[in-house]
């Protein structure tokens, strides 16, 4: 399938879109192992926005790659100490927050593909992502707290992706966890051989292809709106969300097919 890529090839952030309406990021400084420096978040913040305002509702599923041997190292350390404000790091992880909670906003699936290490602001790009593939050599941390800076931000995604205990010791010590511990703990789906991350990654698109936009978006939105409310609330938000789903043609028409036993 021919990808056209947009921008030029020394872009902070690649952009690639095919004919079925996949929609690939790509974060391209690899000479820093991918850190998020402020040109790169504009660029992530500029595409996330893009991809929602798409008026044809062309894109339907969002891959975020990395070119290099690492995925993201997190925030561009050289760019942070160089501040000394503390309103210059508040906007800096306003910002950073703007791009993490736009992944969840968009009205179709995200799949970060990982390679080499995630690792502070990087694994929080995983967590917040909706599904995550990642080679089997992969490794993935919150390790702020070993230059004395304990990962507040990235805290955030992390404790709603991974049981509680389990953030809390990534928190706490740092430490690198490989491929496999990451899907025990379920910050990934899906542990897949190096040398076939892009068809681990081609399979889940495919899957996602299958289903019925509006459906996705649908349960995407009201996914992340009810997982923050008490039960009774969210049956409320999912009970609508349902309703509204139910008008959309392609949910009829696939209950229709179902019950006349067509495929």
């Amino acid at each position: 399938m021919d990808t056209q890529v947009s921008g030029t090839l020394d872009a902070p952030l690649l952009i690639g879109r095919d004919s079925r309406g996949v929609v690939t990021l790509t974060l391209n400084r690899p000479a820093s192992f991918n850190a998020l420096s402020d040109e790169l978040l504009a660029a992530l913040d500029a595409a996330i926005g893009a991809i929602a305002a798409d008026a044809d509702a062309d894109a339907r599923v969002v891959v975020l790659a990395a070119a290099g041997r690492a995925f993201c190292a997190g925030h561009d350390l050289r760019e942070m100490i160089a501040r000394e404000a503390a309103d210059a790091h508040r906007d800096l992880f306003a910002r950073c927050t703007r791009v993490m909670l736009g992944l969840q906003r968009l009205p179709v699936p995200v799949i970060a593909r990982v390679q080499g290490v995630a690792t502070a602001a990087g694994c929080q790009l995983v967590a917040s992502c909706d599904l995550a593939v990642a080679a089997a050599s992969a490794r993935f941390a919150v390790s702020g707290i070993n230059l004395g800076l304990f990962c507040s931000t990235p805290s955030v995604a992390l404790a709603r992706a991974v049981p509680r205990k389990a953030a809390l010791e990534m928190l706490f010590t740092g430490e690198m966890i490989d491929a496999a511990e990451a899907a025990r703990r379920f910050l990934i789906n899906e542990v897949a051989p190096d040398d076939g991350l892009d068809d681990a990654v081609a399979r889940r698109v495919e899957q996602i292809l299958a289903k019925p936009r509006a459906a996705l978006a649908i349960g995407k939105a009201q996914f992340y709106r009810q997982i923050e409310l008490g039960i009774a609330d969210a049956y409320d938000v999912a009970g609508e969300a349902m309703a509204c789903n139910m008008q959309d043609v392609s949910a009829r028409e696939g209950i229709a097919r179902f019950l006349d036993r067509r495929k």
